[in-house]
């Protein structure tokens, strides 16, 4: 591994966490190339569990140095809080942990308008974690945003609040109806983490390009999946940055030339959180079998994922955007105990058979699944470390993904661990 980005394929929630932990450990620089406090990564060290939000996995393993890219956005509040509980914990994050200057900042007033507006759209709502991602990457794109460069010049990051206040509130107070932001629910809780941050705060282009004229091994983290991307994703009910590929370069600063590989993280069935499409949902009753098998709930929220059968719909289009060089399949554990696992291979629309994902959304809600059933394997296939100490149905079902998506499978995880991984190669 040279340098090796890692996505996720589907609505997020694939298990990039464990993933991306197991190839830390083969790197020597890790980087978190977008999205912001709304990602969970879970990794399982033992019996320790850990919930990343900000904080690039490979922290986890001593001497490697851990960058959140320019593509973050960064809220400093939640930021400390993940650094105090690693530290109380033993891990180490002193002189390992660097911030994009050019980063932008989530302050309270984002998390104020993204509750304002979830709350306005009623039923039609996104289903964001209110954490303030999508204001704070508008405000980016409308250029009003606030750098972390900003908060280490005091004088500079208050004039810049200030001025956004005046905009801000005038629509919280007049459109909205909610509560305005006060400038000391900005600037106090500024005052009481910048000490614990400002030397985090670096240039970190020139950081990650001497790693890579060095030979160091380079590892860029993505969060969410690829069906919430903010272009190629089931708009409006996506994230609002790029998980996708593209997006390691522009949140990351490293180029497309230096990037090696690109491993997709996919689930063996699927789910997804929040509103939106999703064709393979399952019936209530089913879903929640396979919720509870899969303890499928939101890392960061808590709430219950929805749950639904392998779509290779999404994932041909994952394999495409992406240009995926292998597949890191999760979960498969999940299935052992099934007679039957149904697999989509393509949908019906209006009595038109689909085998790409359509272009709008309001197609996609209209789609049903033309399934494929695979026998199961009923076999516990948790102590597996060999794909030969698979049984031969899960080597058949995995052997069907690899010809519906055009995609190796590289590496297949039967349970939370570390350990228990089958990595495969070719």
């Amino acid at each position: 591994m040279s340098c090796t980005v890692v996505v996720g394929t589907q609505w997020g929630d694939e298990g990039k966490g464990k993933v991306i932990d197991l190839l830390a450990a083969e790197a020597d620089v890790v980087v978190r190339f977008q999205g912001g406090g709304n990602a969970g990564h879970t990794v399982h060290v033992g019996d320790e569990k850990y919930v990343m939000h900000l904080v690039p996995c490979g922290i986890l393993h001593p001497g490697r140095v851990n960058v959140i890219g320019n593509g973050v956005v960064v809220d400093p509040v939640d930021l400390v809080a993940e650094i105090d509980g690693l530290e109380k914990r033993g891990i180490s994050v002193a002189g390992r942990l660097f911030i994009s200057e050019i980063a932008h900042v989530t302050l309270p007033y984002h998390r104020r308008m993204d509750e304002a507006r979830e709350a306005l759209r009623g039923e039609g709502k996104i289903g964001t974690t209110h954490r303030g991602i999508g204001p704070t990457y508008s405000d980016k794109f409308g250029r009003v945003g606030i750098r972390m460069a900003d908060l280490l010049d005091e004088d500079l990051f208050t004039a810049k609040v200030r001025k956004n206040l005046e905009e801000k509130n005038t629509f919280f107070r007049s459109y909205f109806g909610v509560p305005e932001v006060t400038e000391r629910e900005v600037l106090d809780p500024y005052r009481k983490y910048m000490p614990r941050l400002k030397d985090m705060i670096v240039d970190t282009i020139p950081l990650l390009g001497k790693s890579l004229a060095d030979g160091r091994r380079m590892l860029l983290e993505g969060a969410q999946g690829s069906m919430l991307d903010v272009d190629f994703g089931t708009y409006p009910y996506v994230t609002a940055s790029n998980p996708t590929a593209g997006g390691a370069c522009t949140g990351s600063g490293v180029p497309p030339t230096a990037i090696d590989s690109v491993i997709g993280v996919i689930k063996a069935y699927i789910t997804r959180v929040g509103a939106g499409p999703f064709p393979t949902e399952l019936p209530a009753e089913e879903e929640e079998r396979l919720r509870l098998r899969g303890r499928e709930y939101g890392a960061t929220t808590g709430r219950p994922r929805r749950c639904g059968w392998f779509d290779a719909v999404v994932a041909r289009r994952a394999a495409a955007v992406n240009g995926l060089t292998s597949l890191a399949v999760t979960k498969l554990d999940v299935l052992d105990q099934l007679d039957r696992i149904p697999v989509c291979v393509a949908y019906e629309y209006r009595g038109a058979r689909l085998t790409e994902f359509p272009p709008r959304t309001e197609m996609a809600a209209e789609c049903r699944p033309v399934y494929e059933e695979m026998p199961g394997w009923k076999t516990d296939t948790t102590g597996a470390r060999r794909y030969e100490d698979l049984p031969a149905g899960a080597r058949a079902y995995l052997k069907r993904l690899e010809e519906l998506t055009g995609t190796r499978i590289g590496i297949v995880s039967v349970g939370p661990r570390r350990d228990e991984t089958i990595r495969i190669s070719g």
